[in-house]
């Protein structure tokens, strides 16, 4: 392979993402972004979780909307990565099934009115189809960033923003994109003002 092969494909990859980011649904991004500030202005938990790469995206998002939307001077958004426990996830997988991992810490640690947020380049792992259920059971507010159609979970939440791609990598990237515009959104409400306190 040359170096023109290779910068080839990188064009080709980055233009291939700037047209699925083109592409989202902005419209329902806008809900999305809406759930996510009430819960800050509320004081409600956010939960997020997901599998694989998107178990590395929910620990980012946690991190990012905990800590990072805070710069604006706003109440930031307490934040749970359902992924990053290692010791309880890995029980519950053994003690029940992998399929309950999210579900059954959702149940204990989650109230009425809290957010559950799942994070899907399918929409139809087990385990984030069972915690989608759990989260209409228990009154939660659930969004979901998917692709692939969104699967599943698409039908199964309030609020779906589903990357329009069949490609995990761009479906991915475009998750983490999701994580930063929001971020930066939840900064500058709280720069401006426009974020409730007290």
């Amino acid at each position: 392979m040359s170096q023109s092969d290779r910068a080839s494909f990188a064009q080709a990859y980055v233009e291939r993402l700037a047209k699925v980011l083109a592409a989202l649904p902005f419209e329902n991004l806008a809900r999305a972004m809406e759930v996510l500030e009430r819960a800050a202005d509320e004081g409600r938990t956010l939960f997020i979780a997901g599998n694989g790469g998107s178990a590395a995206t929910a620990s980012h998002m946690a991190n990012d909307f905990l800590k990072g939307a805070q710069a604006g001077g706003g109440p930031g958004l307490r934040a749970i990565s359902l992924a990053d426990g290692t010791a309880l996830l890995t029980a519950v997988a053994n003690d029940l099934s992998y399929e309950q991992v999210f579900a059954e810490p959702l149940r204990v640690l989650a109230r009425r009115g809290d957010v559950l947020l799942l994070i899907s380049g399918s929409g139809n792992s087990p385990n984030v189809v069972r915690a989608a259920a759990v989260a209409s059971e228990l009154g939660l507010v659930s969004v979901a960033f998917l692709g692939k159609g969104g699967g599943l979970v698409r039908d199964m939440v309030d609020v779906e923003v589903t990357v329009p791609s069949d490609d995990y990598g761009p479906i991915e990237d475009a998750h983490m994109c999701l994580d930063h515009l929001i971020t930066a959104w939840l900064v500058k409400r709280g720069s401006t003002g426009s974020a409730r306190r007290g």
